[in-house]
Protein backbone atom coordinates (compact mmCIF):
# COMPACT_ATOMS: atom_id res chain seq x y z
CA UNK A 1 0.00 0.00 0.00
CA UNK A 2 3.20 2.52 0.31
CA UNK A 3 2.82 3.20 -3.30
CA UNK A 4 -0.74 3.92 -3.33
CA UNK A 5 -0.17 6.37 -0.69
CA UNK A 6 2.97 7.60 -2.09
CA UNK A 7 0.58 8.68 -5.26
CA UNK A 8 -2.46 9.77 -3.18
CA UNK A 9 -4.60 7.46 -4.70
CA UNK A 10 -5.30 6.23 -0.51
CA UNK A 11 -4.59 8.10 2.64
CA UNK A 12 -3.78 6.07 5.50
CA UNK A 13 -4.84 6.32 9.36
CA UNK A 14 -7.45 9.81 8.13
CA UNK A 15 -9.38 8.91 11.03
CA UNK A 16 -6.15 8.75 13.74
CA UNK A 17 -2.82 9.96 12.26
CA UNK A 18 -1.22 10.10 15.26
CA UNK A 19 -1.80 6.53 15.16
CA UNK A 20 1.86 4.34 15.42
CA UNK A 21 3.65 3.30 11.86
CA UNK A 22 3.48 -0.68 13.33
CA UNK A 23 -0.34 -0.82 14.93
CA UNK A 24 -2.02 -3.64 13.63
CA UNK A 25 -5.37 -1.57 13.35
CA UNK A 26 -3.88 0.94 10.48
CA UNK A 27 -6.77 2.29 8.36
CA UNK A 28 -6.51 2.68 4.42
CA UNK A 29 -9.01 5.14 2.93
CA UNK A 30 -9.36 6.25 -0.80
CA UNK A 31 -8.77 9.26 -1.59
CA UNK A 32 -12.13 11.36 -1.35
CA UNK A 33 -11.17 13.78 -4.65
CA UNK A 34 -9.62 10.19 -6.50
CA UNK A 35 -13.34 8.88 -5.70
CA UNK A 36 -15.48 11.50 -6.90
CA UNK A 37 -13.68 11.47 -10.42
CA UNK A 38 -13.70 7.43 -10.46
CA UNK A 39 -17.85 7.51 -9.86
CA UNK A 40 -17.98 9.07 -12.69
CA UNK A 41 -16.75 6.30 -15.04
CA UNK A 42 -17.95 5.61 -17.65
CA UNK A 43 -19.50 8.43 -18.20
CA UNK A 44 -18.38 11.13 -20.72
CA UNK A 45 -17.50 13.39 -17.76
CA UNK A 46 -14.96 11.05 -16.48
CA UNK A 47 -12.04 12.02 -18.73
CA UNK A 48 -12.76 15.87 -17.83
CA UNK A 49 -12.78 15.11 -14.14
CA UNK A 50 -9.40 12.86 -14.52
CA UNK A 51 -8.06 15.76 -16.58
CA UNK A 52 -8.58 18.00 -13.70
CA UNK A 53 -7.56 15.71 -11.43
CA UNK A 54 -4.24 15.31 -12.50
CA UNK A 55 -3.80 18.80 -12.84
CA UNK A 56 -3.25 19.33 -9.44
CA UNK A 57 -1.36 15.82 -8.42
CA UNK A 58 1.17 14.52 -9.63
CA UNK A 59 1.52 10.75 -10.61
CA UNK A 60 3.88 8.81 -9.09
CA UNK A 61 5.95 8.29 -12.10
CA UNK A 62 6.52 12.08 -11.66
CA UNK A 63 7.22 12.33 -8.05
CA UNK A 64 9.76 9.48 -8.68
CA UNK A 65 11.21 11.13 -11.26
CA UNK A 66 11.69 14.44 -9.73
CA UNK A 67 13.33 12.68 -6.64
CA UNK A 68 15.48 10.95 -8.94
CA UNK A 69 16.56 14.37 -10.59
CA UNK A 70 17.27 15.76 -7.01
CA UNK A 71 19.73 12.80 -6.31
CA UNK A 72 21.75 13.93 -9.50
CA UNK A 73 25.19 14.84 -9.38
CA UNK A 74 25.80 18.25 -11.30
CA UNK A 75 29.27 18.33 -13.73
CA UNK A 76 30.53 21.14 -15.30
CA UNK A 77 32.08 20.18 -18.93
CA UNK A 78 32.58 24.02 -19.55
CA UNK A 79 31.64 27.39 -19.11
CA UNK A 80 27.73 27.82 -19.88
CA UNK A 81 27.67 23.56 -20.44
CA UNK A 82 26.88 21.02 -17.36
CA UNK A 83 25.62 17.42 -17.11
CA UNK A 84 23.66 15.61 -14.58
CA UNK A 85 25.00 11.50 -13.30
CA UNK A 86 23.49 9.52 -11.15
CA UNK A 87 24.21 10.03 -7.35
CA UNK A 88 26.76 8.38 -5.37
CA UNK A 89 30.11 7.74 -4.42
CA UNK A 90 31.58 7.34 -7.80
CA UNK A 91 30.12 10.08 -9.46
CA UNK A 92 31.43 12.47 -6.82
CA UNK A 93 35.00 11.49 -7.79
CA UNK A 94 33.88 11.85 -11.38
CA UNK A 95 33.07 14.90 -10.93
CA UNK A 96 36.15 15.96 -9.04
CA UNK A 97 38.19 14.33 -12.04
CA UNK A 98 36.59 16.61 -14.64
CA UNK A 99 36.24 19.66 -12.57
CA UNK A 100 39.27 19.66 -10.60
CA UNK A 101 42.07 17.35 -12.04
CA UNK A 102 41.56 18.38 -15.51
CA UNK A 103 42.12 21.83 -15.53
CA UNK A 104 45.45 21.47 -13.42
CA UNK A 105 47.23 18.75 -15.53
CA UNK A 106 45.62 18.31 -18.93
CA UNK A 107 46.49 21.21 -21.45
CA UNK A 108 43.98 22.32 -23.34
CA UNK A 109 41.54 19.81 -22.20
CA UNK A 110 38.23 18.46 -24.29
CA UNK A 111 36.11 16.28 -22.44
CA UNK A 112 34.99 13.20 -24.45
CA UNK A 113 33.47 10.71 -22.26
CA UNK A 114 31.92 10.75 -19.41
CA UNK A 115 30.77 7.24 -17.62
CA UNK A 116 27.45 7.03 -15.50
CA UNK A 117 25.93 3.88 -13.83
CA UNK A 118 22.97 4.90 -14.05
CA UNK A 119 22.49 6.04 -17.92
CA UNK A 120 25.35 4.40 -19.37
CA UNK A 121 27.12 7.71 -20.08
CA UNK A 122 26.42 10.50 -19.08
CA UNK A 123 28.48 12.49 -21.54
CA UNK A 124 30.14 11.33 -24.91
CA UNK A 125 31.46 12.80 -28.26
CA UNK A 126 31.15 10.29 -30.16
CA UNK A 127 33.04 12.94 -33.54
CA UNK A 128 35.97 14.27 -31.96
CA UNK A 129 36.61 10.41 -30.43
CA UNK A 130 36.03 9.35 -34.28
CA UNK A 131 38.88 12.39 -35.14
CA UNK A 132 41.48 10.41 -33.15
CA UNK A 133 40.91 7.41 -34.94
CA UNK A 134 38.62 5.45 -32.37
CA UNK A 135 34.76 4.34 -33.11
CA UNK A 136 33.24 2.31 -31.06
CA UNK A 137 29.74 0.58 -31.10
CA UNK A 138 29.37 -0.06 -27.36
CA UNK A 139 30.92 1.54 -24.43
CA UNK A 140 30.96 -1.24 -22.02
CA UNK A 141 34.63 -1.44 -21.66
CA UNK A 142 35.12 2.36 -21.60
CA UNK A 143 36.99 3.78 -18.81
CA UNK A 144 35.20 6.17 -16.55
CA UNK A 145 36.54 9.46 -18.15
CA UNK A 146 37.87 10.43 -21.40
CA UNK A 147 40.16 13.34 -21.54
CA UNK A 148 41.31 15.05 -24.88
CA UNK A 149 44.77 17.30 -24.16
CA UNK A 150 44.20 19.41 -27.07
CA UNK A 151 47.63 20.85 -26.35
CA UNK A 152 49.80 17.88 -26.94
CA UNK A 153 47.30 15.41 -28.87
CA UNK A 154 47.42 12.74 -25.53
CA UNK A 155 44.08 11.00 -24.58
CA UNK A 156 43.80 10.41 -20.95
CA UNK A 157 41.66 7.95 -20.00
CA UNK A 158 41.17 7.80 -16.62
CA UNK A 159 39.70 5.00 -14.14
CA UNK A 160 37.39 6.38 -10.81
CA UNK A 161 38.60 4.21 -8.58
CA UNK A 162 35.36 3.65 -5.74
CA UNK A 163 33.98 0.19 -6.18
CA UNK A 164 36.00 -1.09 -9.61
CA UNK A 165 39.67 -1.45 -9.60
CA UNK A 166 42.19 0.85 -11.02
CA UNK A 167 44.50 0.39 -14.45
CA UNK A 168 46.03 -2.86 -13.36
CA UNK A 169 48.17 -4.54 -15.41
CA UNK A 170 45.53 -6.60 -17.07
CA UNK A 171 43.33 -3.28 -17.39
CA UNK A 172 46.11 -1.75 -19.11
CA UNK A 173 46.50 -4.56 -21.96
CA UNK A 174 42.56 -4.01 -22.39
CA UNK A 175 42.71 -0.29 -22.79
CA UNK A 176 45.83 -0.48 -25.22
CA UNK A 177 43.92 -3.00 -27.13
CA UNK A 178 40.80 -1.10 -27.60
CA UNK A 179 42.34 2.43 -28.66
CA UNK A 180 45.54 0.54 -30.92
CA UNK A 181 44.09 2.84 -33.52
CA UNK A 182 44.22 5.96 -31.57
CA UNK A 183 46.00 8.97 -33.46
CA UNK A 184 46.90 10.35 -29.88
CA UNK A 185 49.39 9.75 -27.30
CA UNK A 186 47.23 7.27 -24.58
CA UNK A 187 47.94 8.69 -20.75
CA UNK A 188 46.19 6.10 -18.10
CA UNK A 189 45.25 7.77 -14.74
CA UNK A 190 43.83 6.22 -11.67
CA UNK A 191 41.92 8.56 -9.84
CA UNK A 192 41.17 7.44 -5.89
CA UNK A 193 38.91 9.87 -3.46
CA UNK A 194 41.49 9.57 -1.01
CA UNK A 195 44.88 7.92 0.52
CA UNK A 196 42.59 4.94 2.25
CA UNK A 197 41.11 4.38 -0.86
CA UNK A 198 44.18 4.66 -2.70
CA UNK A 199 46.52 2.34 -0.37
CA UNK A 200 44.03 -0.73 -0.49
CA UNK A 201 45.07 -0.58 -4.39
CA UNK A 202 47.92 0.16 -4.15
CA UNK A 203 49.93 -3.22 -5.38
CA UNK A 204 48.03 -3.50 -8.18
CA UNK A 205 48.41 -0.60 -9.83
CA UNK A 206 50.22 -0.57 -13.57
CA UNK A 207 53.91 0.60 -14.03
CA UNK A 208 54.03 3.51 -16.89
CA UNK A 209 50.65 4.83 -15.13
CA UNK A 210 49.03 7.85 -12.97
CA UNK A 211 48.15 8.42 -9.75
CA UNK A 212 45.71 11.57 -8.39
CA UNK A 213 43.50 11.68 -5.62
CA UNK A 214 41.02 13.97 -4.66
CA UNK A 215 41.14 14.76 -1.43
CA UNK A 216 45.16 16.37 -2.55
CA UNK A 217 44.32 17.59 -6.02
CA UNK A 218 47.20 19.68 -6.16
CA UNK A 219 49.62 16.67 -6.85
CA UNK A 220 50.25 13.56 -8.56
CA UNK A 221 51.92 10.22 -7.88
CA UNK A 222 53.50 8.87 -11.08
CA UNK A 223 54.59 5.09 -11.64
CA UNK A 224 58.28 4.84 -12.90
CA UNK A 225 59.47 5.17 -16.17
CA UNK A 226 61.31 8.63 -17.81
CA UNK A 227 58.39 11.17 -17.91
CA UNK A 228 55.97 12.66 -15.23
CA UNK A 229 52.52 13.05 -17.43
CA UNK A 230 52.80 11.76 -20.81
CA UNK A 231 52.01 8.76 -23.01
CA UNK A 232 54.62 6.17 -23.36
CA UNK A 233 55.90 4.81 -26.48
CA UNK A 234 57.79 1.27 -27.44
Amino acid sequence: MHQFVQAGVCLYNPDKPERPVNSPHAVYQISPELLKVLRTYPTRGYKKRLKEYLSVHKTLAEQYAKKRKMAMVPVKIKDGVEITISAGDQSLLIRAIVEEFAPRFIAGARLVYVGDTGEKFGYFDADLLAKLGVTLDHHGKLPDVLIYAEDDNWLVLVESVTSHGPVDSKRYTELEELFAACTAGRVYVSAFPNRKVFMRHLESVAWETEVWIADAPTHMIHFNGPKFLGPYTE
